[in-house]
This record gives structure tokens, C-alpha cells and sequence, in this order.
């Protein structure tokens, strides 16, 4: 048997390999990037940890800047500076809206298999945050799973299983581990789950990431602070995004607590997480329904009789209103579509409003 390529451990494989051929023909060498910071970047190559002065930047297009996980095309050894020329073709990509007025895309994470949504059970949970984690989740391409860490402080079985079944109700087709770091509860499925691939470990500050990712690696490589008493929110321990060598296998990239989670053009990453929405519409009489006040709608009608929940029919409506606002900032054709929309809204409240003082159409 062949010995094993330097950077499996690291997620390298044959389609890498050929991804790479035109770039090993000009004498480039492949590496992952393990961490970035201010233009800055680590790369992992056959040879060991490399520092390049210059990170590769396309101007003006943030989603097209190297960051962690993407595998890059670097100077060979010897070179003084050495640079990364290039990257591969990204095969997922995870991708906020920043918070600028601009609402520009920021990458957070390349190549990804797993997007492991850590939410801590410390505090109330909140649903509608986990559905706008889960739009990005699917949107980037990735399988989402929703790990709901400190299962340690919940006082009973039966009240940990009721809280996963409210959360499985949220994300349909998306697995729900209950995970406790400080009693090893559930890690021997989350290990099982991550190993032989790549995981971004996403949430709030306060959830717990950097104590599962020490968990996860079986020792203390993140630094680990304490909830404010105040409220149970944590502080920002981790500051950069670190790829890191999972001894079960796979690879795991850690993050910095998200405070905002803006969508970016996650229209579809929205439908896969309100699927039973998107089933219930095609039972609509409009085939262009918006599920508000159109007769014959039959998501109101679930609503009405108890088999959708309302309050997920108003995060759906939440989400999407968001989503089509990020669109229509950079697409002209949805601008178009959202202030035709908003038209006839406007003509519909004139009617409505004609018909109450006793006019006529």
C-alpha cells in the first residue's frame, strides 16, 4: 500500500489532487489554510506550517479572499517571500452578510462538511436564531447539526428530551445531539459524526464552542472563559478561526462567537429549513401565495388548525422578507420583483381602505 499523503489528516484526497495538477505544472506546492488573521495567513503544506507574507486577495470581492479551510497554491520552498498564488475551487463555502450598510458577504469557512450550530442549554433557547443558523447552514452547502452543549444543567431526562424534540421540530432533516464537555455525554456521537471530514463549530459567545472543541481534541488548545453572572453570556475567548487535526479523525475549525447572523442570498438554505412550508404551498390556490391573507392558503389554514405552528410561519416570513432585501441590494432584477411587490401591497391597503369608508373599486 502507498504511504498516505502528508495533508490527509488534513482532508487532501485524489479530487484535490487533481483540482491541484495545473498549479504542481508551474511548480506551485498545495497547503490548507489553518488560520488567517488581518490579511495574514498559516498554511499547512507537505513540509510543514508556512507563514506567507501575502495572503492572495482579489479587490474589492470579500468572498473571493482566502480564508480558513480553502486549500491554496503556495511558493515553493526557497522562495523569500513566499506567497499563495492561488486556491482551489471551494467545494462549500459559509457565507454571512456583514453588517455594514452595504450588507456585503463574508466568508467564514471553506470546504466544509459538517456546520456544527452550537446552542447552550445554560439559557432560554431560542428558536428563531437556530432557524437563521441552520438558513446559513444549508445555504453554504454543508450538513448542518444543531449540538445543544452544558446537557449537564439540565435537571431531568425527560426535559432534556422535551428540549430536543423542540428543537428537531426547528430543523427538519438536521440531526440534534444533547452534548455535555464536562461528562463526556454525547461526545462519542459528535466525534463519530465530524471524523473523517471538515467541521466549522459555529454559535454565540457563551455556548460553549471552545470547551467542546478542547473536548473534541482531547486537550486544552482553546482558551476557555466563564459566563457573566449577569445574564449567562460568555466572552470572546476565541479570535481568530483556527482549523485544528481532530485525534478521531477529520478536522474541525473553530470560531469567534457571532453576535450577527445576517443572512446572504440564503433563499434556498431558508426553504430546506421550513420544508414542511414549502410542502404545505403547493396546496395553495396561487401558485404565487404569500401566506398572509390569499383565500385558499393552505399554510394559514395549518396555522389555523394547530399543524403548523404560527410562530414558524412568522420566523419563515421573518427570514425571507430579510433575505430579499440582501438580494435586491445586488441583483436588479429581485430589486425590481421586491418594488413591484411593494406596489401592489400599497394598492391592496388603498382597496382595502376604500372599501371601510364605503367607496368603490
Amino acid at each position: 500500500m502507498p504511504a498516505p499523503h502528508p495533508l490527509a489528516v488534513y482532508g487532501w484526497d485524489d479530487d484535490w489532487a487533481a483540482a491541484f495538477a495545473p498549479h504542481a505544472a508551474r511548480g506551485l506546492v498545495p497547503g490548507r489554510v489553518v488560520r488567517v488573521d488581518r490579511g495574514q495567513c498559516d498554511v499547512m503544506t507537505e513540509d510543514g506550517l508556512v507563514r506567507p507574507d501575502t495572503a492572495f486577495v482579489v479587490p474589492h470581492d470579500p468572498l473571493r479572499v482566502i480564508c480558513t479551510g480553502d486549500w491554496a497554491a503556495v511558493d515553493p520552498e526557497g522562495g523569500d517571500p513566499r506567497y499563495v498564488r492561488s486556491y482551489l475551487p471551494r467545494r462549500s463555502a459559509f457565507v454571512r452578510s456583514t453588517s455594514s450598510k452595504r450588507s456585503e458577504g463574508q466568508i467564514l469557512a471553506a470546504n466544509v462538511d459538517h456546520a456544527i450550530i452550537a446552542v447552550s442549554l445554560a439559557v432560554e433557547l431560542d428558536l428563531g436564531r437556530i432557524e437563521r443558523f441552520l438558513a446559513l447552514g444549508w445555504e453554504s452547502g454543508a450538513q448542518p447539526v444543531v449540538v445543544l452543549t452544558k446537557a449537564d444543567l439540565v435537571p431531568d431526562a425527560t426535559t432534556l428530551s422535551h428540549l430536543v424534540e423542540d428543537v428537531g421540530t426547528s430543523a427538519p432533516g438536521v440531526p440534534v445531539l444533547p452534548v455535555s464537555a464536562r461528562s463526556a455525554e454525547g461526545l462519542d456521537v459528535l466525534a463519530a459524526v465530524v471524523a473523517g471530514g471538515t467541521s466549522v463549530l459555529l454559535g454565540q459567545s457563551g455556548a460553549g464552542k471552545s470547551t467542546l472543541a478542547n473536548a473534541l481534541l482531547g486537550e486544552d488548545v482553546q482558551t476557555v472563559q466563564d459566563n457573566r453572572d449577569v445574564d449567562g453570556k460568555g466572552r470572546h475567548t476565541t479570535t481568530t478561526r483556527n482549523l485544528l487535526v481532530l485525534p478521531g479523525g477529520g478536522v474541525l475549525i473553530d470560531t469567534p462567537g457571532l453576535r450577527g447572523v445576517g443572512l446572504y442570498d440564503a433563499g434556498s438554505g431558508v426553504g430546506q429549513v421550513f420544508s414542511e412550508i414549502d410542502a404545505m404551498a403547493r396546496d395553495c390556490r396561487f401558485h404565487d401565495c404569500a401566506h398572509e391573507a390569499e383565500p385558499g392558503c393552505a399554510v394559514t389554514a395549518a396555522v389555523a388548525d394547530g399543524t403548523l405552528p404560527a410562530r414558524r410561519l412568522e420566523s419563515f416570513r421573518k427570514l425571507m422578507r430579510e433575505n430579499q432585501r440582501i438580494v435586491a441590494k445586488s441583483d436588479a432584477r429581485a430589486r425590481a420583483e421586491l418594488r413591484r411587490e411593494w406596489k401592489r401591497k400599497d394598492a391592496e391597503g388603498r382597496a382595502a381602505g376604500a372599501i371601510k369608508r364605503g367607496g368603490r373599486l
